[in-house]
């Protein structure tokens, strides 16, 4: 099992029979040359490169008609029905079942979180300030911290806790706390069970895994259309939102550590007698554990990168503030608040992976040394954290964080150094953007959105086929027909653009830095932990550096892409590349081979299924930051979503566009996973088969 992705991390499972199983191997010789791969992936790229050369004569000789092009601010008579439905969901609210039921629910999500942010981060009526204060909560985090991962975790926690409160955001992160709180608690009551489902019934596996799929494909951003219409805005939209794309990880994970299980097992206790339920609780359940902790993990970070996202559509917390400086374009103002939400994803990251690896010591008989000392500190916490709880409710100075002026400052110093930048070296960041937009983006854009419709059609469902096979064919067809009944082909286009380009340059940094992971210890040390922390950041975030740094543009959305997608691109590479077997490589050096030849002849061709599935995962980050983008000037369909969710009228061209990057990030998805889902005889001596489960794009991944 790998995991890449949220803030995300997404989990992809890769079952490759090893290259140096000795059952599936012949040996090599002494003095023999080695192994050749023989990739059959390489004649794709002769079609691949025939149809492109067609496709450009095609466009010379046709470009600029029937494009499809739809100005910016534009509608058509499709989006105008689909603002007729909304308007007409809405009018029935009081009349229509379904929207009674989703009023139902919005309004005890509303009352909930109500509840807890008077609870912990709003004034209580009649008191002044809430029913815990700042040093109560502080303290019941920390004892939480203390005993499910240990002492450095409740360091770490009182540090985050502080930090809140020091840099003057304090009730906007407990608010961002309630919902993930509210969240995760939400996906573990419906997730679990369904787990179990999946994880003891291939059937419900395969039927479940369709939905997960498709979740986990669609950007984050466009979640919030519909539950905007069935669950209203504010609070109760966040909670729902956040809810639906937290629950995903804890299912696929969760049940894919039940099934895992070894069947030994599971008949060793079939023998002995057991029940369905015994089993699951005596056997299953304690033997996933870990496993299912790591789900519980990702589904935390996914929970806090939606819960972020969320402040679009008046969710509370932390997003708030970074996305009115977003929108004014003021990196100071949104700086701290970013900072903070990436406190918080690796506060839960560490806390929730701590406390997997203690329960693992714990089941493995290696707990505490000394139970009675553990007893000590768990009573002696619980007796501090009360006290602190009573001070907090007694005293207003324990109940109200200070006001402290750092985290102001900060703002300013960081909106002073973005100025500083931008005067010093705007000439160094424009020239940047200016190369690859005149060179990359521009040349490719103009081939698939200039060219006519029926063009573009063919040439990507042409090139499906090469890549995918006939399923990923029908596949491209039927969401290439929807993309284009959704009236938004040529804005489809320019996003499909957006998106290829970042991802060759995902892919050039995962070959270049992959590989000299794979190939230098001392460098996967080094650089390995930086990609963990990169994958941990909430998407919404990396807008904040890139925008100080080039300002609004849709290049803008790429660089952003470009950072969240490569850690989970680099890591699969590395991986792959160090999976090869080290004897087919000392083979390989036995004949004299350079180092260049080495890699290129041996190594990446033997990991081709990582380098597709790396490509698969850079598509679907990518294509959700290019979305996001729509927020800094990315243009296309982000910004249609976004002109949507801020104009009533402009609802349908908003839900339309939603539903035709649904449709893209399927197809490429489909795409690239028919690409690594082969199996064959690479050559003598050795045999790889891929079997390639994707559960997200990023999201998620």
């Amino acid at each position: 099992m790998s995991q890449v992705g949220p803030g995300l991390r997404a989990t992809a499972y890769v079952e490759t029979e090893k290259l140096n199983n000795p059952k599936d191997r012949r040996p090599v010789e002494p003095g023999a040359a080695p192994p050749v791969v023989e990739d059959s992936g390489i004649s794709r790229w002769v079609p691949a490169l025939a149809i492109v050369v067609l496709w450009v004569v095609a466009w010379v000789l046709t470009k600029g008609t029937h494009t499809l092009d739809l100005p910016s601010l534009s509608r058509t008579d499709l989006h105008d029905r689909l603002t007729e439905i909304q308007n007409g969901l809405l009018e029935s609210r009081s009349t229509n079942p379904f929207m009674q039921f989703t009023n139902a629910i919005a309004d005890v999500f509303r009352s909930t979180v109500d509840w807890f942010q008077r609870l912990l981060s709003k004034p209580a009526f009649p008191r002044p300030v809430p029913q815990i204060g700042w040093l109560g909560v502080t303290a019941i985090a920390t004892y939480v911290g203390l005993v499910v991962a240990g002492w450095r975790i409740a360091l770490l926690v009182v540090a985050s806790f502080l930090s809140f409160g020091v840099l003057g955001y304090w009730d906007p992160s407990m608010d961002t706390l309630i919902v993930v709180l509210i969240s995760v608690l939400l996906a573990i009551i419906i997730g679990m069970p369904l787990a179990v489902w999946i994880g003891t019934s291939a059937r419900a596996n395969a039927v479940v895994t369709v939905f997960l799929d498709l979740m986990q494909t669609m950007p984050t951003f466009v979640y919030l259309l519909p539950i905007v219409l069935f669950f209203g805005i504010g609070t109760s939209a966040a909670v729902v939102a956040t809810l639906i794309y937290s629950l995903p990880p804890i299912i696929r994970i969760a049940g894919f550590g039940i099934r895992e299980v070894p069947t030994t097992t599971i008949e060793a206790t079939d023998s002995s007698g057991q029940t369905y339920w015994q089993r699951l609780f005596k056997v299953q359940l304690p033997m996933a554990r870990k496993t299912i902790i790591v789900g519980l993990n990702q589904t935390t970070l996914a929970a806090l990168s939606m819960a972020t996202l969320a402040s679009f559509v008046d969710g509370p917390g932390l997003g708030k503030p970074v996305l009115q400086g977003l929108r004014v374009n003021d990196v100071g103002t949104a700086f701290v608040p970013g900072v903070l939400i990436v406190v918080m994803a690796v506060m839960l990251d560490r806390t929730t992976t701590a406390a997997s690896e203690r329960s693992e010591r714990i089941a493995r008989g290696g707990g505490h040394a000394n139970p009675l000392q553990r007893r000590i500190v768990v009573l002696g916490g619980a007796v501090v954290a009360l006290v602190a709880v009573y001070l907090s409710r007694t005293y207003v100075s324990l109940a109200e964080f200070p006001t402290y002026g750092i985290g102001r400052s900060i703002s300013t110093a960081v909106s002073d150094f973005v100025s500083w930048i931008t005067t010093n070296f705007g000439g160094v960041t424009g020239g940047l953007k200016d190369g690859v937009t005149d060179w990359l983006l521009n040349p490719v854009q103009s081939v698939l959105a200039e060219s006519p419709w029926y063009v573009s059609f063919l040439g990507i469902a042409a090139l499906a086929l090469v890549f995918g096979g006939m399923r990923a064919l029908a596949v491209c067809v039927v969401c290439l027909l929807g993309i284009r009944y959704l009236d938004l082909w040529h804005d489809a286009m320019i996003t499909l653009n957006m998106t290829l380009v970042a991802t060759v340059l995902v892919m050039a940094l995962a070959l270049v830095f992959g590989v000299w992971m794979a190939r230098d210890r001392r460098v996967d040390l080094g650089i390995r932990p930086l990609l963990d922390a990169g994958q941990t950041i909430p998407p919404f975030v990396y807008l904040i550096p890139v925008l100080a740094l080039f300002g609004p543009s849709r290049f803008t959305a790429i660089v952003a892409g470009i950072v969240y997608a490569a850690p989970a691109a680099i890591k699969l590479v590395a991986d792959g590349v160090k999976g090869v077997s080290p004897t087919t490589i000392e083979a390989g050096r036995s004949t004299g081979q350079t180092t260049w030849q080495e890699i290129t002849k041996v190594q990446l061709p033997m990991a081709k299924g990582s380098l597709v599935l790396a490509t698969n995962q850079g598509l679907l980050y990518v294509l959700s930051m290019t979305v996001i983008g729509g927020l800094v000037g990315a243009g296309a369909l982000g910004f249609d979503v976004v002109y949507g969710f801020s104009r009533s009228e402009a609802w349908g061209k908003g839900a339309a566009a939603g539903l035709t990057i649904v449709l893209l990030g399927v197809m490429l998805d489909r795409i690239t996973r028919a690409a690594a889902d082969v199996r064959r005889d690479d050559g003598p001596g050795t045999r790889r088969a891929f079997n390639v489960r994707l559960p997200i794009g990023p999201p998620g991944t």
